[in-house]
């Protein structure tokens, strides 16, 4: 039997770490944490020093049972979870509930860490072990306690003051702030108009070139300078063409070094990903994840790149050298330069700063290992060897020119024009690797320039106004978003993605076309945290917390101390808004959200006034199914809408009257498209006395714009008589329900594929779509077709992608998995998608044991009456029925929203 038992924390890992261990050693996994804070109150507890429960759920206590099992014939435990907090965290968790059961005595225990999945990196870890880090710990516990403490308190007050409201957590709260506050910027932007003029010049020996006026009468021009069509015109008819009117009057060139950049860190990578592959933060991780346990080239695992989560930009001496060697090798000896280069982490806590991201071995060449790659970890491997490569390269050399270059107008004025460009004189670490940038504006200083010389009479082709308009600030990328945070210090590299993720996955906020699109939800809540709670959501309180818990893992400040500091004023500031009234709440956010809820109107006229009474006030109302505009007149005046434009325009175009979009040919009634608090829908006529007019909702995908008179009169003709059964006689409908399109024949519904469907649907296919239902070969009410077919699952059955009511998902037998909102199901491996079905597989509760069934009493028998046993004081008197206890939840549901405490 193996004498050493070593943990780590994926199945993959411990796979590969045993084939480099032996058989003397036993790996198991994890799966990440194997504790939590259960989900009820008092898992913290301030009155108690912060006392913390902790608690295994079902998949978490097998695990556990196997490491206990495992560990009675072992001599040594290693500890070999992940080198950052939360793997310090796992190993402590662990190492409790070994010490808990008493399962330690007499077994020698190690915590090692290594920071590459290789043979020599391993061996060298376990040849090196030391103790828990405690102050590690403490961080991890402080976090774990500030995440739940905010997420516990504050989620219920957010539920009573705004029902279908959700705090978005800690970190995420302030994140979310930044995404709000610039599109507050972009809301209150001011558009200027703004002109440009722009010179098509040549050379004596023809060479054309572009200049850019850049002064009149020697006075420099502002960026608003030329304010309009008029001025800009008025410049090009005064400026000469077609001669040598234009003179070079000076030319400047200097020449400059561009150093390469450190080799990647989290944020670093999680932001080339993007700009280089459009890849989301959790994506890139996902894929790293892959690349850091392993990856099979030829037989043999390998880890191919150290562990991703890190703050730090340093590499080993070791490394180091294996770089350079690759360099001079590869590119040749001009391209490495005398001394290495050093890089300095950023990062303020030692302790945490690990190596940068980077291959495990650089002699590995991406395209020597490409066919043993996806396609994304082939993009991700080969972008991380690139960067690393690069960093230990020759600078690139550049000479930078700026020629000024003088005209005479027919005005009498002078008119200077600016050339700028540069030329690359030695290519350096561009060989390999240039770094993206986040936008994708033309910069005029990579333009090549002709050789020009002071006094050089030039020709003019063109003159060219240009108009142009101010710009908002653009919306963040995740690229950007996370570079933001880390400029601000909100969060740390494992949180980046997740923060993101839970964003998108709570639909606060969307992505679009890579950029970040706050919903109104979001909008929301925020607005209710700067109202209320705005010192937990500025950005330096936010920084500050976490320099805290950096100085705690560098055991320069105690832990709960942070906690009490923290509770002492967030729980006055909690209590004093359970005291507010709702309607105090709905005040403070239609001023604060006032510009985005109730934007200016083109006549002038007051936004808040109801379009629908005389005298109305328009406000934020909070219902059952979250918030919406309505009337101050209610229930006199019952105009609602949506709380704003729902991202398809239907809560602008469409007016309380509605939009007339035909008259029905039947009924002579107007056909109108409307809004309401539950989105828009289709109406016939008005209502006549009680009795309300047919309406009908449009069904999931289809916009505002694309509603048609036609389309209403379909819509409305719903159910539709498809015909009578052939056997039954009994009519058959079809309609569209909560589950989606669907036939009818006497009480028993089958699904059809899509909404199309249900108006083209024929008696045949009809009848045949029963029949499967029947059979048991259709799908059942409320399942949806398969929208793709992986495979088959390793232990049999079919692995499918479905589409339902809560977005995508692959579904094995019984188990269904949601897709990641980065992955399109079109996109989704068999691989990804049995690992999805798997896991969730694991985190099912048990399922109960079903109790022994009763023993039959035995026949009694037959025997001649006894006398009656006399009573003794022994005998059980009838229990007292005790009053009726009015019960309380001793339970609460843990508020989803509090920071995750498991790593992505």
């Amino acid at each position: 039997m193996p004498s050493n038992l070593v943990i780590v924390e994926s199945a993959a890992k411990a796979k590969t770490i045993e084939k480099y261990l032996g058989r003397d050693y036993k790996v198991l996994a994890s799966y990440g944490h194997v504790r939590d804070l259960p989900s009820q109150n008092g898992s913290v507890d301030p009155e108690q020093d912060f006392s913390m429960i902790w608690e295994a759920d079902a998949r978490s206590r097998k695990i556990l049972t196997e490491i206990t099992k495992s560990l009675k014939d072992a001599d040594t435990l290693y500890l070999a979870t992940d080198p950052d907090r939360e793997g310090e965290a796992i190993s402590w968790h662990i190492l409790k509930h070994l010490e808990e059961k008493k399962k330690l005595k007499g077994k020698d225990v190690h915590r090692v860490a290594f920071n590459a999945v290789t043979k020599t990196a391993i061996q060298k870890a376990l040849a090196s072990p030391r103790d828990i880090d405690q102050p590690l710990v403490s961080a991890y516990l402080a976090r774990r306690a500030l995440d739940y403490l905010v997420g516990f308190n504050l989620s219920p007050v957010l539920w009573r003051k705004l029902p279908g409201s959700r705090s978005a957590g800690r970190v995420q709260s302030v994140s979310l702030r930044l995404i709000c506050d610039r599109e507050d910027e972009i809301d209150a932007f001011k558009t200027d108009e703004y002109w440009t003029i722009i010179a098509a010049l040549k050379t004596g020996d023809g060479t054309a070139l572009q200049a850019r006026l850049n002064a009149i009468e020697g006075k420099k021009l502002e960026k608003l300078s030329i304010g309009n069509e008029t001025m800009a015109h008025a410049i090009r008819d005064a400026l000469p063409t077609g001669s040598t009117a234009y003179a070079v009057t000076n030319v400047e060139s200097k020449a400059q070094r561009r150093n390469p950049q450190p080799p990647f860190r989290t944020s670093t990578l999680q932001q080339e990903a993007s700009r280089r592959f459009g890849f989301s933060a959790s994506r890139t991780m996902q894929i790293a994840q892959k690349l850091y346990e392993g990856v099979d080239l030829g037989g043999e695992t390998v880890g191919l790149i150290t562990y991703m989560r890190t703050d730090a930009v340093q590499i080993v001496p070791e490394a180091i050298t294996t770089c350079r060697d690759v360099i001079e090798k590869t590119y040749g000896a001009q391209y490495l330069p005398k001394e290495s280069r050093d890089y300095k982490t950023k990062a303020t806590n030692a302790q945490e700063a690990h190596e940068a991201v980077r291959p495990t071995s650089l002699h590995r060449r991406p395209d020597q290992i490409a066919s043993h790659l996806d396609a994304d970890g082939k993009k991700l491997y080969e972008l991380i060897w690139q960067r690393t490569i690069a960093s230990q390269m020759a600078s690139a050399e550049l000479e930078l020119t700026k020629a000024l270059i003088d005209a005479k107008g027919s005005d009498g004025k002078t008119y200077t024009f600016q050339a700028n460009g540069s030329v690359v004189t030695f290519d350096g670490y561009y060989k390999v690797y240039e770094e993206s940038r986040d936008d994708d504006a033309d910069d005029e200083d990579s333009r090549r320039l002709p050789k020009l010389t002071s006094g050089d009479a030039l020709g003019c082709d063109a003159i060219e106004p240009k108009q142009h308009f101010t710009q908002p600030p653009p919306r963040y990328t995740e690229a950007t978003l996370v570079k933001r945070m880390e400029e601000l210090g909100i969060g740390r590299p494992s949180t980046y993605a997740s923060t993101i993720a839970t964003l998108r996955d709570r639909d606060y906020v969307t992505i679009d076309r890579r950029r970040i699109f706050p919903q109104d939800k979001g909008r929301l809540v925020t607005g209710f945290l700067k109202s209320f709670f705005a010192k937990y959501v500025q950005y330096d309180f936010t920084a500050g917390l976490e320099n805290q818990l950096d100085l705690i893992s560098d055991d320069k400040l105690e832990w709960k101390a942070v906690l009490r500091d923290f509770w002492k004023d967030f729980s006055h500031q909690i209590d004093d808004v359970k005291d507010l009234r709702v309607s105090e709440v709905l005040d403070a956010l239609n001023e604060l959200l006032a510009p985005h809820v109730f934007p200016p109107r083109e006549d002038g006229s007051d936004p808040r006034s109801c379009q629908s009474c005389e005298d109305g006030r328009l406000s934020l109302k909070v219902g059952r199914f979250g918030a919406f505009i309505g009337c101050s007149n209610y229930p006199e005046c019952r105009f609602t809408r949506q709380f704003s434009d729902s991202g398809d325009g239907a809560g602008a175009q469409i007016s309380p009257e509605g939009k007339l979009l035909g008259e029905d040919p039947e009924t002579g009634l107007d056909v109108t498209l409307r809004t309401g608090r539950f989105g828009p829908y289709v109406q016939l006529g008005e209502p006549v006395e009680k009795e309300k007019p047919k309406r009908a909702s449009l069904p999931k995908g289809l916009a505002v714009d694309d509603v048609t008179l036609e389309k209403a009169l379909q819509l409305l003709s719903l159910p539709r008589h498809v015909g009578d059964h052939p056997e039954t006689g009994k009519p058959i409908s079809a309609g569209i329900g909560r589950y989606g399109p669907f036939v009818l024949h006497d009480g028993v519904y089958a699904n059809l594929d899509n909404p199309e469907e249900v108006f083209t649907v024929g008696l045949n296919r009809a009848v045949s779509a029963l029949a499967d239902k029947a059979a048991g070969k259709g799908r059942r009410r409320g399942q949806p077709a398969a929208l793709k077919t992986l495979g088959d699952h390793p232990n049999g059955g079919k692995v499918e992608v479905f589409e339902g009511r809560y977005g995508p998902y692959v579904k094995h037998e019984k188990t269904n998995a949601t897709i990641p909102k980065d992955r399109k199901p079109d996109e989704i491996t068999l691989e990804e998608a049995i690992k999805l079905v798997d896991e969730r597989a694991a985190k099912a509760p048990a399922k109960k044991k079903k109790a022994p069934a009763k023993k039959k009493a035995a026949p009694k028998k037959t025997a001649a009456k006894k006398a009656p046993a006399k009573k003794t004081s022994t005998a059980k008197k009838p229990a007292a029925k005790k009053p009726a206890v009015k019960k309380t939840a001793a339970k609460k549901a843990v508020p989803a929203d509090a920071d995750a405490g498991t790593k992505e």
